[in-house]
């Protein structure tokens, strides 16, 4: 048996319900463990590396992986996820936008950063994930705390315009591609708070008072293990004076960077 496998995760899927579909399509994997080495969000998409067997034993030695996304942020609107699945707030929009001014903001952004996590993430604070803390309206009990992440390459590929409309269209069938969560244990927020996300989108559709379009920034980032692209698009976002969200993520290569040759040593 090998030891690993490589999937593509797509939006709307939880790690576990991929690992869980390709098992369902190879019998062969029935009882067989299954660990994932490094996690995606529900919003993002891409390779997922599953380790099979006795090799879930050694998780460990995968937890230090770099990564490759590309990724989108989306100027003018922000949420408490950091990506569409959200509670969402509106800000300044009508910004100027040109590469002379985006070229200097990510070259700021790469080497060593310090990147808040996402307040709706795993990580643990005294006990309970942020996003428990989150949930319980606790936050001001607690300080967020920072990851230091090395940024190797960060690219800017393309700036596109989207119509309120399409925005809504496309956040709103983003969101919906996660199946009906029934059990409460498993939903973050009941059913990923979707009542109330849907409910914002609409808000945003409708307001006669937000601008028509709003700018979309597309990148390529290779950087370490844990670096969240939520936060980096909310970091990118506030140095161009505004607010954004990640708008798209998608992961491209998992393995070891070598930064001196600017080339990937290994890949899963």
């Amino acid at each position: 048996m090998e030891k690993y496998i490589t999937l593509e995760k797509s939006i709307g899927e939880t790690p576990l319900s991929c690992a869980e579909a390709y098992r369902a399509k190879h019998p062969e994997l029935e009882g067989v463990a299954m660990a994932y080495a490094g996690r995606l969000d529900p919003m993002a998409s891409g390779k997922l590396l599953i380790l099979l067997g006795e090799e879930c034993k050694n998780q460990k030695d995968y937890h230090n992986l770099d990564k490759e996304y590309d990724f989108s942020v989306l100027l003018g609107i922000e949420s408490d996820s950091l990506d569409v699945l959200g509670r969402l707030k509106t800000c300044k929009a009508d910004i100027t936008v040109n590469s002379t001014i985006i070229f200097d903001v990510i070259a700021g952004l790469v080497g060593e950063i310090e990147l808040p996590y996402p307040r709706f993430s795993s990580k643990t604070v005294r006990g309970k994930p942020l996003h428990t803390w989150t949930l319980e309206g606790k936050l001001d009990e607690i300080e967020i705390p920072t990851k230091t992440s090395t940024v190797y390459g960060l690219e800017f590929l393309k700036a596109e315009t989207l119509t309120r409309e399409e925005i809504y269209d496309q956040a709103r069938a983003k969101i919906d591609t996660i199946p009906p969560v029934t059990d409460l244990r498993k939903a973050i927020g009941n059913d990923f708070r979707r009542v109330d996300v849907r409910a914002d989108w609409e808000n945003f559709r409708v307001n006669p008072l937000l601008p028509n379009t709003y700018f979309i920034l597309s990148f390529t980032c290779t950087a370490s293990s844990g670096s969240y692209m939520r936060s980096l698009a909310s970091v990118i976002a506030k140095k161009l004076n505004t607010c954004g969200l990640a708008w798209h993520i998608h992961r491209t290569k998992i393995g070891v960077f070598n930064d001196n040759d600017k080339a990937w040593r290994k890949e899963f």
